[in-house]
């Protein structure tokens, strides 16, 4: 049953923020995948990458979120789920996979030093390297995508709400 909504995107663009909006305005509960990873694998996800390396981070995430069990929530993903085929497919059975966009120019203001952010990344890769590895793949599994430039978190909630009716 598709009654969950999954946001998925770029480290930045605001899918934890809008998710705990989104939920209280829908009435569902907010999950966060990072800190269901922190909390299953009681480190964090700093530590994981550090010790585990990005494959194995990505292991890990894979496996946790390919067995992210909800109803009625709004699950927050880390950016770099949609490395994980398993994770994607089991997201997409249990809800409907919503992709915040943003153009990489506002989104590397925003994230300003993505080395401080815990961003899984590898070594030598930039942000824009990231950015265009990523979004064809957050293209191919979203449901629906918001176009989060020109909006504050207020707007895309808006959005979001608006295209799932």
């Amino acid at each position: 049953m598709k009654d969950n909504i999954i946001l998925i995107g770029m480290p930045g663009v605001g899918k934890s923020t809008v998710g705990v909006i989104l939920a209280k305005i829908l009435g569902y509960k907010f999950v966060d995948t990072d800190l269901v990873i922190q909390q299953t694998e009681k480190r964090l996800l700093k530590d994981i990458i550090a010790r585990e390396g990005v494959d194995g981070f990505i292991e890990v995430e894979n496996r946790i979120n390919s067995q992210i069990s909800a109803e009625k929530s709004v699950i927050a993903t880390g950016g770099s789920v949609v490395y994980g085929k398993e994770a994607m497919e089991h997201l997409s059975e249990i809800g409907t996979v919503v992709y915040l966009k943003l153009d990489y120019r506002k989104l590397k203001y925003r994230l300003g030093n993505i080395r401080n952010r815990g961003v899984v990344i590898r070594s030598g890769q930039h942000l824009s390297d990231l950015y265009n590895e990523r979004a064809p793949l957050y293209e191919k599994y979203a449901d629906i995508i918001i176009d989060e430039n020109g909006c504050n978190i207020e707007k895309t909630v808006d959005k979001i709400v608006k295209s799932l009716k």
